[in-house]
């Protein structure tokens, strides 16, 4: 055990987010995303998993090491239900939750299309692929930087 890190990051989650730099994006998604073949097209290669634990609590231990990017309008993005793109489901709104709290500030997602999702995943740094059950608990987050405290600011 380490003092100060949710224990769910695991050895090969915190290599992988220290090794992302800024503007990478990294992708939490339930059990029924594609997540072993939509890996293979990522930076790292294979998924990496955080089976029996849902979507929300593992953005939740993400984000607790990993800054979101400040410089670009949209560093969360989610699954767009098919054929309703402005339905947001409960774990959906569960993440919403996570993400505020654990930047401090409201930090709405942006909703991409299925297809388009998939396509953004593959170009991610990596996949951590969860155990949640309930469908679209799929999203995509860009690294930011943590700057110095006499550094310019966003």
């Amino acid at each position: 055990m380490l003092k100060n890190l949710d224990p769910l990051l695991n050895a090969d989650i915190l290599h992988a987010l220290r090794s992302m730099g800024h503007g990478d994006e990294l992708v939490i998604c339930d059990a029924n995303f594609p997540a072993d073949s939509v890996a293979r097209g990522t930076v790292l290669g294979r998924p990496l998993r955080l089976d029996g634990v849902g979507s929300p609590r593992a953005i939740r231990a993400v984000l607790s090491v990993l800054p979101l990017d400040t410089f670009i309008e949209h560093p969360a993005s989610r699954m767009e239900v098919v054929g309703e793109p402005h339905t947001i489901p409960a774990v959906q709104r569960e993440a919403q939750a996570e993400v505020n709290a654990g930047e401090g500030r409201e930090v709405p997602f942006v909703g991409i299309e299925r297809f388009a999702f998939y396509e953004r995943a593959r170009q991610a740094y990596c996949v951590i692929a969860t155990g949640e059950e309930r469908g679209y608990g799929c999203f995509v987050f860009t690294k930011g930087v943590l700057l110095a405290p006499d550094a310019p600011r966003a």
